[in-house]
């Protein structure tokens, strides 16, 4: 079925691979050993641990459930991250597989690719249809509002379906990986990562990563697919801040 096929649909737009049996390289070994132990801690089964060969700093989740569950990780955020850090990004994710996440972003991309699929129709046929300019009179006003409103349609599901998901995951990777600041320092060293070295990603999946994979300035920021990175670092600051601060009724 196609929600079994859904995940290899996203890891291979990425040529990301599976990384199998013994490996040599330690920074790969270490992540291994981070998602092992975090998956034990999250009591769900170890994901298949991918590796996307790109500079740019990024992480996502995939798959239908927590039996046939994903990770994948770029080159870049292996360079970029101390192992604390690291343990925060995978915690966010193992997160986003222990609530199902992954599958309502799965079929969100897949809504979202289709819906843009069908807008860059609209525009080619627009351009190149073989119907006479009198006949197509008619039409071109739902031919032009069809390539205007189908990407935004399809940001704004994305939109709906990552925002509160994203502070959820949030919160539980903080939890799993024992230090809400591993994570916020995660997210303020891969919004500057990737605003250095953006990735080539598919809009269609941006929402599926734990940060916009590339920088949306100016009106495209309103079709942001996540919250904005310093909301989510005061949230993961605060719940620092809580947890050390004394109790009101301890006295």
């Amino acid at each position: 079925s196609f929600l079994v096929v859904s995940d290899r649909i996203v890891l291979s737009m990425y040529q990301a691979h599976e990384v199998t049996g013994e490996v040599g390289n330690p920074r790969i070994r270490e992540i291994q050993q981070l998602l092992a132990g975090l998956a034990r801690r999250g009591g769900i089964p170890v994901p298949r641990l991918y590796i996307i060969d790109d500079p740019s700093p990024n992480a996502f989740a995939t798959g239908r459930d927590p039996s046939h569950a994903a990770v994948a990780v770029t080159t870049g955020i292996m360079d970029l991250m101390t192992p604390e850090e690291l343990s925060g990004v995978l915690g966010h994710e193992l997160t986003h597989v222990i609530n199902r996440d992954t599958l309502t972003s799965t079929v969100a991309a897949s809504i979202a690719g289709a819906v843009t699929m069908l807008a860059n129709m609209a525009q080619w046929a627009a351009i190149f249809g073989g119907r006479e300019r009198e006949e197509r009179e008619g039409g071109g006003f739902g031919d032009l509002l069809m390539i205007i409103l189908a990407p935004i349609a399809a940001m704004l599901v994305q939109m709906a379906i990552s925002r509160s998901r994203e502070f959820g995951a949030d919160e539980g990777g903080a939890k799993l990986c024992g230090n809400p600041l591993f994570l916020a320092r995660a997210l303020a060293k891969l919004e500057r990562g990737i605003d250095a070295v953006p990735m080539a990603a598919n809009p269609s999946t941006a929402h599926m990563f734990i940060l916009e994979p590339f920088h949306a300035g100016g009106l495209m920021a309103l079709f942001s697919t996540h919250p904005p990175t310093e909301e989510r670092i005061r949230r993961l600051e605060a719940m620092a801040g809580s947890r050390l601060s004394p109790s009101r009724h301890a006295f």
